[in-house]
């Protein structure tokens, strides 16, 4: 038996990208798998689509509720969704400023803060949170995504320390540059994309951008029962950027 049978997973995001790539693994190791996603008609079986808007409060709780009412329970809360944001201190304003701390940070805050009453009833209860290698590295024009996954490191080891009597772990991946859909649009809009996806691999010390399933393993590692004593880590899938300062 899988140590995730029986188990039931709520993956924000979870319709694409690295929210897929999660959704995938926990169901190969036997979790039952909600994608709850702006898009839940691209959630394939044997996944279980719910239309989510982490932006909304009331669609976060409407959706956690749907979990529940169908699956009966809730273990394990993904809070992968976000959105992405580029440009110097002067390229966004407030509004946009706005737009991106409500889906990044509070829209992860909402969804632990309503799936909090279900996890307290769960046995294994875990939450996983996906920051970026942008929280701890100085990345040139990404000051308000940093920001936004800077928030997410922070809230990662607050919510570990208030939910230790609880018995509910909370810890988050730190994924270097993906490649994921995202970032291929990205590429694509790049005025040399080919030059710019090198770029991008060579800033990372093993030459290649990080694989969506290296990031969904070691979301399993963080979110399953075996890793009873992983609690308040933050978790580097970034090629070696945050740790390593090789030679060339």
């Amino acid at each position: 038996m899988s140590q995730f049978d029986g188990l039931v997973a709520a993956v924000t995001g979870g319709a694409s990208g690295l929210g897929k790539a999660i959704a995938d693994e926990l169901a190969a190791q036997g979790a039952r798998v909600f994608a709850l996603d702006l898009a839940p008609e691209a959630v394939a079986a044997p996944h279980t689509g719910i239309r989510c808007d982490i932006g909304d409060d009331a669609s976060v709780r409407d959706a956690i509720a749907e979990v529940v009412a169908q699956a009966g329970r809730l273990d394990v809360v993904i809070a992968n969704a976000g959105i992405g944001a580029q440009g110097d201190i002067e390229a966004n304003d407030d509004e946009e400023w706005m737009r991106v701390l409500n889906v990044n940070v509070i829209g992860s805050a909402r969804t632990v803060r309503h799936a909090l009453p279900h996890l307290r009833e769960s046995p294994a209860a875990a939450v996983v949170l996906t920051s970026s290698i942008a929280a701890w590295a100085g990345l040139p024009q990404r000051v308000l995504y940093s920001a936004s996954k800077g928030a997410i490191s922070a809230m990662t080891l607050a919510l570990a320390a208030d939910f230790l009597p609880l018995g509910i772990r909370v810890n988050a991946v730190a994924p270097g540059t993906a490649d994921t859909p995202w970032v291929g649009r990205l590429l694509d809009s790049a005025a040399d994309p080919e030059a710019e996806r090198a770029a991008l691999e060579a800033r990372q010390p093993s030459g290649r951008l990080v694989r969506p399933q290296e990031v969904a393993e070691a979301v399993a590692y963080l979110a399953s029962p075996s890793s009873g004593s992983s609690n308040g880590v933050i978790l580097p899938v970034d090629g070696g950027m945050y740790s390593l300062r090789p030679r060339r």
